[in-house]
């Protein structure tokens, strides 16, 4: 049976941007564009009737902020993911649309790749951060490396455990272009340049540890 696809919002003050987004999100077959709106007051106004399980909200709009979006969203709609796009990579923006509830940051000029990790990531429950959010908001944990999401680290013992881009995306069922970026992430927090640097990652961490590998 085909799980049904992810419904997604695209809330934007600038047409093209938002229409820009939605023909790249509609070339996943997973992903259901509800709607596109252009301010933070119709997102209100209008998410009970689109049902939306992801939103893509913008964070300066007339009207209603995203910020005073997110927060009336959230109030009203608890389970409903919210992922801001933003020009700003400055930790104050970063941090607050955390604290109003967000689940995710992303700079607007992310490739597609990247905003449908976030989408999946997001609806795993766990947070996510581009690159550029994340290098803004600084380090996560104490030995100042970022910390790897739950995903990230399932996708890390399946590579050190020798498996290829094809294989992983099968067993997690994801598309190879996702775990391409999952590696690239896993990679870039971790310090790590070469595929035996996981491995030898892994091995150092315990995280091979019991797999019967």
């Amino acid at each position: 049976m085909t799980p049904e696809p992810i419904r997604v919002l695209i809330v934007d003050d600038h047409p093209m941007v938002a229409q820009g987004i939605r023909a790249l999100l509609e070339t996943y077959d997973d992903l259901e564009v509800v709607g596109t709106l252009c301010n933070g007051q119709e997102a209100v106004d209008r998410v009970a009737a689109l049902d939306p399980d992801v939103i893509l909200l913008d964070l300066n709009m007339p009207r209603l902020s995203g910020l005073s979006a997110t927060e009336i969203i959230l109030e009203r709609r608890p389970d409903t993911r919210i992922l801001i796009l933003s020009m700003h990579d400055s930790p104050e923006y970063i941090s607050t649309a955390l604290r109003h509830g967000a689940m995710g940051y992303l700079l607007k000029d992310v490739p597609t790749e990247e905003v449908k990790l976030a989408i999946d990531t997001v609806m795993q429950g766990e947070r996510y951060l581009c690159t550029g959010a994340s290098t803004s908001l600084g380090p996560g944990t104490a030995d100042g490396r970022e910390p790897l999401t739950s995903r990230e680290q399932e996708i890390l013992l399946a590579l050190a455990q020798g498996q290829s881009n094809k294989e992983v995306a099968l067993r997690f069922d994801i598309s190879v272009r996702t775990v391409e970026t999952h590696r690239k992430n896993i990679k870039r927090k971790l310090g790590i340049s070469s595929t035996a640097g996981l491995t030898r990652y892994a091995m150092e961490h315990g995280v091979l540890q019991g797999t019967g590998r």
